[in-house]
């Protein structure tokens, strides 16, 4: 399509020239007129995670499941309950007051929250590009959706103009088959 047919799109859709629109208008212009499909953004097709990355996500994904917590929590009631039980045998490895589970709780959190951010900062930057690619596809949906129209009220239009026509043919038909004088506005 010739760029003055995109401008030609640009004005009628977006009511302003080609060139004042923004990048991911044009391509939605573009779009529209090679009436290509919205593919997704190549970023959004691979995933391009280091290993340090994808274990990140692996542990935020583990970290905030129920089964995390679940089994959490079993193994620091069996971690005290083991303790308290067997404190008076001398069998118990972390007697009250739990001194250190308390340090492998507080080094787990340490560990475990800025590898949950890290997915989280990821995951976000991820959908803040699913949200733009979400835009150009309802932008685009919009568009062809008023060109559509456009389009449809062309045929209306010509198709009004054509009965008017016909009408007017067959009036004048009518009215010479039987003699009848055509209507003329009286003069004002």
């Amino acid at each position: 399509m010739t760029a003055d047919a995109r401008a030609q799109l640009a004005k009628d859709l977006l009511g302003c020239e080609y060139d004042a629109l923004t990048p991911v208008q044009r391509s939605v212009i573009d779009l529209i007129a090679t009436e290509s499909p919205t593919d997704l953004h190549a970023d959004l097709k691979h995933d391009d995670r280091k290993p340090s990355e994808r274990l990140a996500d692996k542990v935020a994904a583990i970290g905030g499941s129920w089964g995390f917590i679940i089994g959490f929590g079993v193994a620091l009631f069996v971690w005290m309950g083991w303790n308290a039980a067997t404190k008076g045998f001398g069998l118990a490895f972390d007697p009250y007051p739990f001194i250190f589970l308390n340090l492998v709780l507080s080094t787990l959190a340490a560990i475990q929250a800025p590898i949950i951010m890290m997915s989280q900062n990821r995951s976000a930057a991820r959908d803040r590009e699913n949200a733009e690619h979400d835009y150009i596809v309802n932008l685009r949906a919009e568009l062809e959706i008023m060109h559509l129209h456009d389009k449809i009220d062309a045929m209306r239009k010509r198709e009004l103009l054509q009965i008017i026509k016909r009408q007017n043919e067959s009036l004048r038909t009518i009215r010479e088959h039987y003699g009848v004088p055509s209507r003329r506005a009286p003069p004002a």
